[in-house]
């Protein structure tokens, strides 16, 4: 889509480390994903920033994943913080939503003017909505966020599991995490490879009971998807495989709920799901 508006794109997975080797003499502006879809790697986004405007270059950082309670990455140099208000923001999956915060008078106004000329505006109910939910942003966030610590803990001890990808549990990231994230919240957002490949992982995202099949994400719900399916099946295999998106991933959203049933619903799934892969039958 940006090719076709005249916009070349570099793609890199560790932009945090090959950033100067990235930079082209046409390079106008980075985006960055901290924590990332679907795989959960953090991003120093001081670190980038710096870099960037030794270059004169803008940064933007989507921000979705952890919403603006956890993580605030205008504090640590960011131009422009995107967010899906769709999700944490809102809350409720009843929006559809976004927002770009920024602290520059100037950005404000040019993106104000862009936004009203274009007619990129929100309803009023849509807005009355949203408010609704930012109410009780701090509260659904941190639930989100401590069930989303319990799940990530049981499937990372699970047999059924190859790996976990969760920000608190990756050492690499404990620093960013302490220094970017509110009181070390790792957010609700989970993803994982199952033992037995994508037969399993279907079988597991039809054999939970609190976890819904969806791709949204942020919600008072939980919900899980297959990300190689589902929100990035239009990525070429060798594209998503380079990015950590096997066949085998799933994706969870950790929603409100008792966390205690949360971590029962997933052991018990994965469980059933590798049984019923097993015997090659199919759970419904």
């Amino acid at each position: 889509m940006a090719s076709a508006h005249g916009v070349a794109v570099t793609f890199t997975n560790d932009i945090q480390h090959k950033l100067q080797s990235t930079i082209q003499p046409n390079t106008k502006l980075i985006w960055i994903e901290s924590p990332s879809n679907p795989t959960l790697s953090l991003v120093n986004i001081a670190v980038v920033a710096t870099i960037a405007h030794q270059h004169d270059i803008m940064v933007v950082v989507d921000n979705t994943f952890l919403s603006p309670y956890i993580q605030n990455p205008l504090m640590h140099g960011a131009d422009i913080v995107v967010h899906s208000v769709t999700k944490y923001i809102n809350g409720h999956s009843d929006v559809v939503m976004g927002v770009a915060a920024f602290s520059d008078d100037e950005l404000h106004t040019r993106l104000s003017f862009l936004q009203n000329a274009i007619g990129a505006i929100p309803s009023p109910f849509d807005c009355w909505l949203a408010h609704r939910g930012v109410k009780t942003l701090h509260l659904r966030a941190r639930q989100a966020s401590n069930n989303g610590a319990l799940v990530a803990k049981a499937l990372q001890d699970s047999p059924h599991v190859l790996v976990v990808n969760y920000p608190t549990l990756n050492a690499q990231n404990i620093a960013i995490v302490q220094k970017q994230h509110r009181d070390g919240l790792g957010g609700g957002m989970i993803s994982f490879r199952v033992r037995g490949g994508a037969e399993v992982a279907r079988n597991f995202c039809s054999s939970t009971k609190f976890f819904t099949l969806a791709e949204s994400l942020g919600g008072v719900e939980s919900l899980v998807e297959l990300p190689a399916e589902m929100t990035h099946a239009g990525i070429p295999i060798g594209e998503r495989e380079a990015a950590g998106v096997y066949d085998d991933l799933v994706r969870l959203s950790c929603g409100v709920e008792d966390g205690e049933d949360l971590v029962n619903d997933v052991l018990e799934a994965l469980s059933k799901a590798t049984h019923n892969s097993a015997s090659g039958s199919v759970s419904r």
